[in-house]
């Protein structure tokens, strides 16, 4: 007899781990989400009005290194070439990110080489700061306050909604400076869009007789007890009713405005000034470089504090998120049938490929143990 299989959430995490699981063994599976479509936060469908491939919850670039990563979503989907290239507003100018030598030498009036920059950016950082605390320490150390203050202190407080000295300097190591003129956001081996959407490709991988999706429906706590075994790509508080308190996510909020012909002349301008309210603005055509369109559809995008309904996005992961999330891991150990994934299921910020490469080995490992021996967590959350 077929063992039941409940999964909260039909975005990659959930999706990926369905379809191995139907695959690969005698598993009946029902696939729950709360929104009216598949893909979660990956969900692309063109637009009735210009038959643009619009992006619902914000651009998502396909990048990885992982071969066996890229040759799975390949099964599912045409990719067409794509280079991440975005542009940086700032008080002084228009940029390019991340920070390359052309870049710097613009910003600075200069016409430097990769060893006079790299002396130079030295000399305007603050050595003083030897083991840097926070985000802004880290900043400053290796960039100088000049190009802390224009592309880094204003568009990371609006992101994050809280000031740069109260964020882990760890952060700051995913824009990195290059000492080059290489201005492709990504260096990852792979890299490209589906040309039919995201979603597209989740309900291919959704489209198996094992698997029976129930869109506009919740999985409940509650409901454990019907399933085998559950695996919850929600948020992993939410499972527990926030009963050790609420971990903090940052949500997006869209605003579309619609244009003929070509709005910015790139796909994403980030805007690093506090006073602009937005983060940055997204023109979804200049995804599909491959396609025409006259006209043009662009979101402005802001971030704040999730809250009620908000959908999450960020985890936050300050300290005091840190302590509450390893009480909730503690409690998670100690609840059986049942195992985190993805994103909000181990409260990390994670990229699609990750999300992906993590779904396929946590897949692997319980086909290959009984149910009982299934890992608690797809990944490590602290």
């Amino acid at each position: 007899m077929s063992r039941r299989i409940g999964i909260a959430g039909a975005g990659f995490a959930g999706a990926v781990l369905a379809h191995e699981l139907a695959a690969g063994g005698d598993y009946s599976i029902q696939i729950f989400d709360e929104r009216p479509h598949v893909a979660g936060n990956c969900h692309t469908s063109r637009d009735p009005a210009t038959g643009i491939m619009l992006h619902h919850y914000g651009p998502h670039i396909f990048n990885t290194s992982r071969e066996d990563v890229w040759d799975y979503v390949n099964r599912y989907a045409t990719f067409g070439v794509y280079t991440n290239r975005v542009k940086a507003n700032t008080a002084r100018g228009m940029f390019s990110m991340p920070m390359n030598l052309l870049t710097i030498n613009q910003f600075f009036g200069k016409r430097m080489g990769p060893a006079q920059a790299r002396e130079f950016l030295a000399s305007v950082g603050d050595a003083s700061i030897t083991e840097p605390q926070n985000f802004e320490e880290q900043a400053l150390r290796f960039l100088g306050r000049e190009l802390y203050e224009n592309f880094f202190y204003g568009y990371t407080k609006k992101q994050w909604g809280v000031e740069p000295t109260e964020l882990p300097a760890s952060i700051l190591q995913r824009l990195p400076v290059r000492f080059n003129y290489d201005d492709n956001y990504y260096q990852q081996r792979y890299q490209g869009i589906p040309v039919e959407g995201y979603t597209a490709i989740v309900e291919k991988l959704l489209d198996h007789p094992a698997i029976e999706v129930r869109l506009g429906e919740k999985l409940h706590a509650k409901d454990r007890g019907q399933f085998d075994h559950v695996f919850w790509s929600g948020p992993l508080d939410s499972y527990f009713d926030h009963e050790l308190g609420r971990l903090q996510y940052r949500s997006l909020v869209f605003e579309r405005f619609d244009a003929t012909g070509d709005y910015q002349g790139n796909p994403v301008i980030n805007y690093c000034e506090e006073s602009v309210s937005w983060t940055r603005i997204a023109e979804h055509k200049h995804f599909a470089p491959w396609e025409e369109h006259e006209k043009t559809v662009c979101f402005r995008e802001y971030s704040k504090l999730a809250e009620g309904a908000d959908i999450p996005y960020y985890p936050l992961r300050l300290q005091g998120d840190k302590s509450m999330l390893q009480r909730y891991m503690d409690l998670a150990e100690k609840t059986s049938g049942i195992s985190f994934v993805g994103r909000l299921g181990s409260y990390r910020y994670l990229d699609m490929h990750v999300v992906i490469g993590e779904s396929l080995d946590f897949a692997r490992a319980c086909l290959a143990s009984p149910m009982s021996d299934w890992p608690k967590f797809s990944g490590k959350p602290l």
